[in-house]
């Protein structure tokens, strides 16, 4: 392919793309290909020869395609969003299109400054202390197990990377029992192990963690001669949207002198909201690490997630590492790659840029109150249908419910919507019992997306029950 041609083809994509998304209203949500149906198509192997550009456009179209989930589709509420606004999606086709490898300042400037001062447009969103700084990472999952292995370092005196962790003894994290899987894959991966991640008990109404079983927990761990490393708090975790009220966590943190990191991977996006800090964000300030991820509910294309650091000296402690190949010569600049696990880094700053600047925060703001006001009116509406019940109530725009009969009968629901191909929608757990995850937050949903989903959900159940 020559530069002619990828301008014609990049035309022709972008149009594309524009159509495409367009059409998402007329399309089933998930995929509705069953397993191996997408690699039966394609070729056992390779092509020796090239083969034209169009006959590859047209087998995207007719076998990629029909195998997509399509997570911009307006009536997606499974999972969380991976929300990709229209500026955040043009950003990235920069970004492709001058594909640096933005790893040190000398090795693209730009992405290193304009990456600084998002951070510190987004600390100013949320109301953060000066003083904050942080970095762009890939997920929050990368940003917890950098946190995970600060408290690590710091709890042995910055000696586990050099000296490994045999003969350090039992190392201990502890969270509440709502976490997300990423914090036990971090325990894994940073060789402190499952059985030394200690999940509390969490209370009502907002499922947090239990101050006080959290102290005796330590206190317990100290007795028995291990080593209390760190604790990790959540704002809206996965499962039903649980929140940790962080004063009191941070309370029992202090008074054993213990590193915080705060999971808000999907709810911080709404803390530039000042009536949801004013709620659920009190004391936020005094957590160590913070992550939360722009390509969730705030709309910037998939992947970027911030990591908030009070003070950053930790985190480099533990992950800086500077071979002389690496070393910059000159003005003291940042590096972020010494801020993170990987050491290549993608212009992720770039997308942030414009979303913030084509939208403003009050644009983003009004998105997501919209998306709180809708869920909340959907859980009321499916409250009143006959036989079913709210298991959580609404969590920002997160709730649960169940329909009548046992787990199975949830699983067949569930299954049955999904099907159904107008809406898509996710199972959870929740006290024992199999639950009907709904969130509202795709980018472009509207309420009568998210209340047509009161009337599939009826004719769904009542199908099935005239099949029974």
């Amino acid at each position: 392919m020559n530069w002619d041609d990828y301008t014609r083809w990049g035309e022709h994509i972008a149009r594309w793309g524009g159509a495409y998304h367009k059409s998402l209203r007329e399309r089933p949500v998930r995929a509705q290909t069953r397993a191996g149906d997408i690699a039966a198509q394609l070729p056992i192997a390779p092509p020796e020869r090239p083969e034209p550009m169009d006959a590859i456009m047209d087998d995207f179209e007719t076998i990629v395609m029909p195998g997509m989930t399509h997570w911009q589709h307006p009536r997606f509420f499974a999972y969380f969003p991976a929300n990709a606004s229209p500026p955040s999606m043009l950003a990235e086709q920069l970004v492709n299109t001058v594909a640096a490898q933005c790893m040190l300042w000398q090795t693209s400037p730009a992405a290193t400054e304009v990456e600084g001062v998002m951070i510190d447009w987004l600390r100013q969103a949320m109301q953060l202390p000066d003083g904050f700084t942080g970095v762009i990472q890939d997920s929050a999952s990368s940003a917890t197990l950098s946190a995970v292995l600060t408290m690590r370092e710091r709890a042995t005196g910055y000696t586990g990377n050099r000296d490994g962790l045999a003969g350090k003894g039992a190392l201990r994290i502890y969270c509440s029992d709502q976490v997300h899987s990423s914090i036990d894959r971090a325990c894994w991966v940073a060789g402190i192990g499952q059985d030394n991640l200690v999940k509390i008990s969490t209370l009502g109404p907002r499922y947090g963690i239990d101050p006080d079983a959290l102290d005796a927990a330590i206190k317990a761990d100290i007795a028995a001669g291990h080593t209390p490393a760190g604790i990790i708090a959540i704002t809206g975790g996965t499962g039903i949207g649980a929140c940790d009220t962080l004063g009191p966590v941070l309370t029992v943190a202090k008074a054993h002198d213990l590193y915080t990191h705060l999971d808000a991977a999907w709810a911080g996006s709404a803390m530039i909201c000042p009536e949801f800090r004013a709620d659920f964000w009190e004391d936020v300030e005094r957590f160590d690490s913070i992550v939360f991820n722009p390509h969730k509910w705030l709309g910037a294309q998939f992947d970027c997630s911030v990591q908030f650091l009070r003070d950053a000296a930790p985190q480099l402690n533990t992950l800086k590492i500077e071979p002389e190949y690496l070393k910059t010569t000159g003005e003291a600049v940042t590096n972020y790659s010494e801020w993170t696990i990987p050491l290549g880094r993608r212009f992720r700053a770039l997308k942030i840029w414009f979303l913030i600047r084509s939208y403003g925060l009050d644009g983003l703001r009004t998105r997501m109150r919209n998306h709180v006001l809708w869920a909340g009116e959907l859980c009321a509406a499916i409250r009143e249908l006959d036989g079913f019940e709210i298991t959580t109530e609404p969590m920002f725009s997160l709730f649960s419910f169940r329909c009548p009969g046992d787990d199975a009968m949830q699983q067949t629901l569930v299954d049955a919507l999904n099907d159904d191909g107008r809406i898509y929608v996710t199972q959870g757990a929740f006290d024992g019992q199999k639950i009907i995850r709904f969130q509202v937050g795709q980018f472009d949903t509207t309420r009568d997306d998210v209340m047509l989903a009161l009337d599939v959900i009826q004719e769904v159940w009542q199908a099935i029950n005239d099949a029974s």
